[in-house]
């Protein structure tokens, strides 16, 4: 990618370092945070672990704005280029865009939605409007994966940022309204919709880098192989030699991929309805 001419943003909380004092998972906390690690995290689901969790506070002040290291200002920068392509997404339409904040930890973090853990990936909290990233995942992204570059790693931040665009447009609350009143399998499908959706605004927001001259030959191909690597169907063949469709919470690689380059394509949510029609 091509950042050096975008400015950091300073939505950004370092955590980095940061101990929490008190609490801690139990047993089951850890199974839970470990098969959300492989299947991708589901903050309607997942972060439950957080009631097995006691209260926690960090032994430090958490330093804000763009974080000085080099993986530190990378983020910083995809995050303030999310920031300009939605701002002026969100300002065609006559609305306003709030950004969310972007907060790096180590291990465990505490969030509105409970207690996080490494073990869980990437995830956004509708509830104080974070996303929340370990930066050790965009390793396993390219060890345990096979899902290297720079775009890849961007396209994971993007993915969080379309949930917050989800969040802003109300999708969020109608979802979790209707969860509620579903059955188990109906959430696990309306899961798998929110997450493509998420995965074409992550395209959305790549189109219009690349119409900023952010994008290098290969980029889109990066993101496709990451998309691709983190398909409910593929991690469950890899992780317990079987699929079971009516488990997927974030659709197959086909889909992830097919979503993404809908929105990479036009450039335009209103391309991005995955709630229509019978199948996304």
């Amino acid at each position: 990618m091509q950042l050096d001419d975008q400015k950091a943003s300073g939505n950004v909380e370092d955590r980095r370092g940061a101990r929490l004092v008190g609490g801690g998972l139990g047993i089951g906390g850890v199974v839970i945070a470990v098969i959300a690690y492989f299947l991708g995290f589901d903050p309607g689901t997942a972060i439950n672990v957080a009631e097995q969790v006691t209260a926690q506070r960090e032994t430090r002040e958490v330093p804000r704005g763009a974080p000085a290291d080099q993986m530190g200002q990378f983020v910083a920068k995809v995050l303030g280029s999310t920031e300009v392509v939605w701002g002026k997404v969100f300002q065609q339409s006559n609305s306003q865009y709030r950004p969310p904040t972007l907060v790096l930890y180590d291990g465990q973090v505490r969030s509105a939605c409970g207690m996080g853990q490494s073990a869980m990936g990437p995830f956004y909290c509708a509830g104080d409007q974070k996303l929340y990233i370990d930066l050790a995942f965009f390793r396993d992204l390219q060890a345990r994966f096979q899902a290297p570059g720079d775009f890849a790693q961007a396209y994971v931040i993007a993915h969080e940022v379309g949930h917050h665009v989800q969040n802003l447009t109300g999708a969020f609350e109608k979802a979790a309204a209707a969860r509620g009143r579903a059955s188990k399998a109906d959430n696990n499908r309306a899961s798998v919709r929110m997450e493509l959706q998420a995965d074409c605004y992550a395209g959305v927001w790549g189109h219009h880098a690349g119409t900023m001259k952010q994008l290098d030959a290969g980029d889109i191909a990066e993101a496709l192989n990451a998309a691709t690597a983190i398909g409910d169907d593929r991690l469950q063949k890899q992780t317990q030699g079987r699929v079971v469709p009516e488990s997927f919470t974030h659709g197959t690689s086909e889909q992830r991929v097919r979503w993404f380059k809908r929105g990479m394509d036009s450039g335009r949510p209103k391309d991005c309805d995955t709630f229509s029609g019978s199948a996304p």
